[in-house]
């Protein structure tokens, strides 16, 4: 059995933007349509991101361990130290999964699809800095038609939940027709 692809996308916009209670939404409908689903998050607030100091695992990294996985009633942690532990590399450790689609919340600037978050309009810069957007949601109800004029993209406003619809039906889309073309 030759092993697909996952089907990778990403949410990105600027910190505090509602990337993270988007994806959770996005992960709980991909997986009652039995999608199967992992993600990377991007730490992007500077320094490490925490661990949990008095934990075993930590230990063992902090002894110089690159890698430390604590496995318990079937779940599985993962804590690593890598100086190069680009995107491709995270995606290729996540790949182990088998998922049908690995969702990256941030690395704003990587050339996968992705949905846009934009808090304002001092925002609208990463519609020029950004590449292969495939739908933009606002907090700002004014700003619907800007992005509308800028980017020929579904766009929608933070409070409707058609934008998770959506999404979701795009992304199984992807899988779909990913699948149909290894038949």
């Amino acid at each position: 059995m030759a092993l697909v692809k996952p089907i990778i996308y990403q949410v990105v916009g600027y910190q505090n933007s509602g990337k993270t209670t988007f994806l959770l939404k996005l992960i709980q409908l991909l997986k009652s349509n039995n999608i199967k689903t992992v993600t990377i998050k991007h730490h992007g607030h500077g320094g490490y991101p925490d661990v949990a100091e008095q934990k075993d695992s930590y230990k063992h990294i902090d002894a110089g361990a690159a890698a430390s996985l604590v496995e318990g009633e079937g779940r599985i942690v993962l804590q690593a130290e890598e100086s190069d532990w680009g995107l491709e590399h995270q995606i290729s450790l996540m790949s182990f999964f088998l998922p049908d689609v690995i969702l990256i919340e941030g690395h704003k600037k990587q050339p996968y699809p992705k949905l846009l978050i934009l808090r304002s309009e001092a925002d609208f810069l990463l519609m020029e800095q950004l590449n292969n957007i495939t739908a933009v949601i606002v907090w700002n109800y004014t700003l619907v038609e800007q992005v509308r004029e800028n980017l020929n993209v579904p766009v929608f406003h933070i409070s409707e939940e058609k934008a998770v619809i959506e999404i979701s039906n795009h992304i199984k889309n992807l899988v779909f027709n990913r699948d149909e073309a290894k038949k």
